[in-house]
């Protein structure tokens, strides 16, 4: 239980200390969004519509702790301002129509990736010496290697320009509408596969090899050889004692996990202009959408928080020797 207070407090103090950047360093550079919108018109507004603007966009006179203190309590209702690149769209309202791609598509990389990734780290520490162990691990890090950008790239041009095996882009087809039917489902998952299999290929090699090697370890233990020598099927000594012990360290890195599959995802997305939370960071940092840079930032921080948050209360019900820390 200490241990898990422990994690609480940190992740408290790291949301604490995002929130509050996420705050000065807009306020640190020269200007303000209001400013930017008011000098690209141009003449065409008059200077009292400035205030107007600065008010519309949280930059409001004062002084700075008193703006800190409002800006928590915008936080604390989810009030981000209005979105410069959709105006008048609120920023909350831009975000939602993102959110749900990309989670769509973190969900499924993540999970296949680390299911997939360890389930081959398992079967290449198993058969140590076969062609699995000798292949696969220099394979997938040599692959993995490669920056989500150019890999997304390549298979682009490759599989999407040149062979016309898949879409090009977006998230369905371009004469589809949202809607609740196989036709829709299908042009979804053919419209995923590109930027998904982007996002395994460079994350499973990671996995692999740290499963590989605690299971090495894990193989020669006593209670591994206990259950062999006790003429126990190969096959539950290898999942149910071996792999089920390896596999604690793989869930404690979970949560690092995603922080770079999200910074891979952005990436990403941007290529495939994929309308995931990725492109609209894309989207905002072309426009000078500084209300929505500053709330994309702050969701993307938090999200990464929660989920290491998640995955150690998860080691907490694994491990049972942590519960007495």
């Amino acid at each position: 239980m200490r241990f898990l207070l422990r994690r609480i407090s940190f992740y408290l103090i790291a949301a604490w200390a995002s929130i509050t950047l996420n705050f000065f360093l807009p306020r640190a550079m020269p200007g303000d969004p209001a400013s930017v919108i008011f000098a690209s018109f141009r003449g065409q507004l008059r200077p009292e519509q400035l205030q107007s603007l600065k008010e519309a966009y949280g930059f409001v006179e004062g002084p700075l702790w008193k703006q800190y203190l409002t800006y928590l309590g915008q936080i604390a209702s989810l009030n981000f301002g209005i979105s410069i690149s959709s105006f008048p769209a609120k920023v909350t309202t831009v975000i939602s129509t993102g959110l749900a791609w990309t989670l769509l598509l973190g969900a499924v990389t993540l999970v296949i990736g680390f299911l997939l990734g360890n389930f081959l780290g398992v079967l290449a520490a198993w058969k140590r010496g076969g062609w699995v162990d000798t292949v696969l691990p220099p394979l997938t890090i040599f692959v993995g290697s490669f920056p989500y950008f150019w890999l997304a790239m390549l298979l682009l041009f490759l599989l999407g320009f040149k062979m016309g095996v898949f879409p090009m882009g977006h998230a369905y087809a371009d004469n589809l509408a949202p809607q609740l039917s196989l036709r829709f489902v299908w042009s979804v998952i053919y419209h995923m596969i590109l930027p998904a299999l982007t996002i395994i290929v460079v994350s499973i090699g990671g996995w692999l090899l740290g499963m590989r090697n605690t299971m090495i370890s894990v193989l020669g233990e006593d209670y591994v050889t206990m259950a062999e020598a006790k003429g126990l099927p190969q096959r539950r000594v290898m999942l149910n004692y071996a792999a089920r012990n390896a596999l604690l360290p793989s869930v404690t890195s979970f949560g690092m996990a995603l922080g770079f599959v999200v910074s891979g995802q952005i990436v990403t997305e941007i290529v495939f202009s994929y309308p995931g939370v990725g492109y609209q960071l894309y989207r905002a940092v072309q426009n000078l959408d500084y209300p929505l840079m500053q709330a994309l930032f702050l969701m993307i921080t938090l999200a990464v928080l929660v989920a290491n948050l998640l995955v150690d209360i998860l080691y907490v019900r694994l491990d049972p020797r942590v519960r007495v820390r």
